[in-house]
């Protein structure tokens, strides 16, 4: 069987390269989509076979062979890449893409959205913390009428005591500064239908907030509690640095809370020079000649 490597864009624009089967069929029922990277840490290649297992048996046996598993890797300095390719060589329903960079995991999330040619799209992080099994739930609530079906956390069981405080901080402050009504305790595990996902590829940000623009956009939207399993493999090193650049690209996304405030502090500013200057004329005026 022949593969083809092709560069593509799309919104918003990165350079990749894809990797898949030229003969391909007509659209699948379902997609999976899962991101690979310095986001989740080293030693991908260790989750990518357990991935590839467990993903395709639970959409196998829910809709057959109408399924395909996009893998975007978005950065790994590992051998990431290489063990990517080697499921994409033996099954025409694998898709792997190599960014040109890692441009981040919410612009490598976008990527893999655009290349997903499935009615329904399931998210999923490779680090297997959310279990792929869940599908048939949340397949189950699409039929009952859902347009999108997010996974919610109960727990996070595995991770520091810094990690479950920052993001129980974080979501509790964005909720009170924005309109937008973001589920707390959720990540990017969710069920999306086609109309969702084309609506969201249709929306021009570059910094880029899904847990945030999948809400905006509207439509039925409903939870799936559920439990978190530990990291099947590797180890999480995601910055500090990092984590505070995604919050604030989600703060200054969805509430004008930031804009006000750069505006009140910024006339706050502009009375007090005023005043100072009227009051160096004023001391300017008294003093004798």
């Amino acid at each position: 069987m022949r593969f083809s490597r092709i560069a593509c864009s799309g919104p918003p624009r990165f350079g990749c390269h894809l990797e898949r089967a030229d003969g391909w069929h007509d659209p699948p029922i379902a997609s999976s989509l899962g991101a690979f990277g310095r986001r989740s840490g080293y030693d991908e290649e260790a989750v990518i076979p357990e991935l590839y297992r467990r993903v395709t048996a639970a959409c196998r046996t829910l809709v057959g062979d109408s399924c395909e598993l996009v893998l975007v890797n978005k950065g790994s300095r590992d051998k990431t890449w290489p063990t990517l390719q080697m499921p994409a060589h033996r099954d025409d329903r694998v898709v792997a893409v190599d960014l040109s960079r890692n441009h981040g995991h919410q612009l490598a999330l976008s990527a893999g959205l655009s290349l997903a040619r499935g009615e329904r799209i399931l998210v999923i992080d490779a680090d297997l913390q959310d279990p792929p099994e869940l599908l048939s739930d949340m397949m189950q609530l699409m039929d009952d009428g859902a347009d999108v079906v997010y996974g919610q956390r109960v727990g996070r069981d595995g991770e520091t005591w810094f990690k479950k405080v920052s993001a129980r901080t974080f979501y509790r402050l964005l909720l009170r500064m924005t309109d937008v009504p973001i589920p707390r305790d959720t990540g990017d595990f969710r069920l999306m239908n086609r109309q969702v996902v084309d609506a969201l590829l249709a929306m021009p940000e570059y910094q880029r907030f899904i847990r945030g623009m999948v809400p905006w956009i509207g439509f039925r939207q409903v939870p799936l509690r559920y439990h978190p399993d530990n990291r099947f493999a590797g180890e999480t090193k995601y910055p500090l640095g990092k984590m505070l650049a995604f919050a604030l690209d989600a703060i200054t996304g969805f509430s004008t809370v930031p804009l006000r405030a750069s505006i009140y502090f910024s006339s706050f500013f502009v009375e007090l020079a005023g005043l100072l200057v009227i009051y160096t004329h004023c001391l300017i005026g008294f003093i004798p000649e």
